[in-house]
């Protein structure tokens, strides 16, 4: 039996199928993943001399808010038009085989997986798809349903009023963990971890796929690892070019939609 075949039969056989999922997630559907400053930059080529981790940063917001929201409302606008890959739909269809179906964690703030049906998916950095003051004058987390960015694409600026908080009209900023981020408002995110964690309890045999989840912000795999060693979980790597796994797991070095096609429990 190959690994391959090996594989498909732990998720067959799992009570519980657990997906974590980083930014090569989302590559097969068009998304970048940021991998280092030179794939910042070649999807965002007017940023060329900011860094990801400059840009990806609350005193933007406070610095340069045109700039701020135009970086975030062009991911934002990407991210509603874009339509999750075929992979999406293979993970919730061998869940629905299983007792105790599917969860997700993930450091993507795309909304993807909810955009594909799934229903108990732990955003452990946010969501862009929700906003919270930059103050932040209270606990207050509401969706960007109603904000529609404007956009000069060749500077990546906002042309249009960026959002404001409904309780004190300070300017609004995504309901993301940035780097070096003190204000992030993380009680939606906190609710969303509370599921996952009651989910995991209830579960005996558990096999984690990960998917896309590199070693530059290690959130994905520290959680993947985590399972392994506490609740003795069987883990499936997928990764192009970090798809090494602890002793007696099992890693596939291949892109996630290239995997999860040729896994077929």
């Amino acid at each position: 039996m190959d690994e391959w075949e090996q594989a498909a039969g732990w998720i067959a056989d799992a009570e519980l199928l657990v997906v974590a999922a980083g930014a090569g997630m989302g590559v097969d559907s068009g998304l970048p993943d940021f991998r280092g400053n030179e794939g910042f930059w070649k999807a965002y080529p007017a940023l060329r001399g900011h860094s990801f981790v400059g840009m990806a940063n609350p005193r933007g917001f406070a610095q340069d808010p045109a700039r701020a929201w135009g970086f975030y409302g062009h991911r934002l606008a990407l991210y509603r038009r874009t339509q999750p890959h075929a992979g999406f739909g293979l993970l919730r269809q061998w869940g629905e085989r299983l007792p105790l179906g599917v969860t997700v964690f993930t450091s993507n703030v795309d909304g993807q997986f909810q955009r594909a049906g799934f229903d108990e998916v732990y955003e452990c950095h946010g969501s862009i798809h929700h906003l919270q003051c930059t103050t932040p004058c209270g606990e207050a987390i509401w969706p960007a349903e109603g904000f529609e960015p404007v956009l000069d694409a060749t500077d990546c600026r906002l042309l249009n009023e960026p959002p404001r908080c409904p309780g004190c009209g300070a300017l609004a900023r995504p309901n993301i963990l940035m780097f070096g981020d003190g204000a992030w408002l993380d009680a939606r995110s906190a609710q969303q971890q509370l599921r996952l964690e009651a989910r995991l309890r209830k579960a005996g045999r558990i096999v984690v796929v990960e998917l896309g989840a590199g070693t530059a912000v290690p959130s994905v795999r520290h959680f993947s690892e985590t399972l392994v060693h506490r609740r003795e979980a069987r883990l499936v790597r997928i990764n192009p070019r970090e798809a090494q796994v602890p002793p007696g797991q099992i890693g596939l070095a291949c892109g996630a939609l290239e995997g999860l096609s040729r896994l077929q429990p």
